[in-house]
């Protein structure tokens, strides 16, 4: 991408080799850059990395030669983000904060923090492209499609497009690497982050169970047969297969077992065996009220892909939208483990057109897989 060197971008520095080499790159094409670090989680125990990536922010851009500024969000985090996490565990479904991080905080209040310091635009680390065609701007897919970020983007307000760049939407993940270790910057083999950003590398349970209390019950079959205890349904997502505690049972095969359903008002985790099981597979589902991108759907009706979890391969499907602004939506082959509480991200080629969340989803035999955590929530 080129940039006019007169812009001044504000750079969001995670302490992480791909803003480090997003910011080095728009300095080389002449920006006037700048950093800014923010702190979304200050929880003084022994998981939160706060204050740890705050110093490697300092010394990636000691290292670079730009100026670094420091935020903390975290009230605004928890209200906006941490607060619909929870709520969303209680209603039994899985939820994906880092899209509603994207939102409101790094292309919400970092956006508007970075336009007070007298930013022309922002930059970030993700795999994504913005372009403008014909006076529009569209969000794309990250040319390296292993590294694609777009999905966790999709929901960002369509008007602030304009203010953000992604210098490393044309470039691979070896090549970011590899520009970082040319450049000398001590980051450059630092690994990648993984999982929710606020758990850090705590185990997950432990730090739920801070916040929601876990309530045990049954796992079942389909049919009602007994097949051991969960420890709390919140902890498991439809498709699960490690962490189930289900060695072999006596008069059924061995085979590898999945949760399948949670049962909310009986409290039970129904679970079956094998991965063709009919119960994991979807051919329709709705979704709650989509975001979308341009100014509005592409029509009442519309044919175009879809992924249901980050990583999936995209899926052709048509699309009905209902008057309340949410999609039916029917694969035209059948889905794995569409998950309720998770996002439908909708495509067009490389256009990511937006997306909404996954309310119900109906199995290959008709019924409503996952009708149980929809009805409760």
């Amino acid at each position: 991408m080129s940039s006019p060197s007169n812009q001044t971008v504000i750079v969001g520095i995670s302490g992480g080799v791909d803003s480090a080499v997003a910011a080095l790159l728009l300095l080389e094409q002449g920006c006037q850059v700048q950093g800014l670090h923010m702190t979304n989680w200050d929880e003084d125990d022994d998981y939160c990395e706060a204050a740890k990536d705050y110093q490697d922010a300092r010394t990636v851009c000691a290292d670079i030669g730009i100026p670094l500024h420091h935020v903390n969000f975290s009230k605004e985090y928890r209200e906006k983000v941490f607060a619909d996490f929870l709520d969303e565990y209680r209603r039994g479904r899985t939820p994906n904060p880092d899209v509603a991080c994207n939102r409101y905080i790094k292309f919400g209040d970092f956006l508007d923090y970075a336009l007070r310091l007298g930013a022309d635009c922002i930059a970030t680390g993700h795999y994504a492209r913005v372009v403008e065609r014909d006076g529009l701007f569209q969000l794309l897919k990250g040319a390296d499609l292993n590294k694609d970020q777009s999905y966790f983007l999709h929901a960002i307000r369509a008007e602030v497009l304009p203010k953000i760049m992604f210098p490393l939407g044309e470039l691979s993940k070896p090549e970011v690497r590899a520009l970082a270790n040319e450049r000398g910057l001590a980051n450059y083999a630092r690994r990648d982050s993984t999982g929710i950003c606020f758990i850090g590398e705590r185990p997950f349970r432990e730090f739920l169970q801070n916040y929601l209390p876990a309530k045990p019950g049954e796992m079942q079959t389909q049919d009602g047969q007994l097949i051991g205890q969960h420890v709390g349904l919140m902890y498991y997502t439809l498709g699960q297969r490690e962490g189930l505690g289900i060695g072999g049972v006596k008069g059924f095969p061995e085979a590898p077992w999945y949760v399948g359903a949670k049962d909310l008002d009986r409290n039970v985790l129904v679970v079956t065996q094998g991965r063709e099981d009919p119960l994991l597979w979807s051919e329709a589902m709705t979704t709650e009220a989509v975001h979308w991108l341009a100014t509005a759907a592409p029509g009442e009706h519309f044919e175009c892909m879809v992924k249901t979890r980050y990583r999936q391969d995209d899926v052709p499907c048509f699309v009905e939208m209902n008057a309340q602004g949410g999609a039916q939506v029917s694969f035209h082959h059948p889905v794995w483990a569409v998950t309720p509480g998770q996002y439908a991200v909708f495509y067009q080629g490389d256009v990511c057109l937006g997306g909404g969340v996954i309310a119900t989803t109906t199995g290959v035999a008709g019924a409503e897989n996952s009708s149980v955590e929809a009805e409760s929530a």
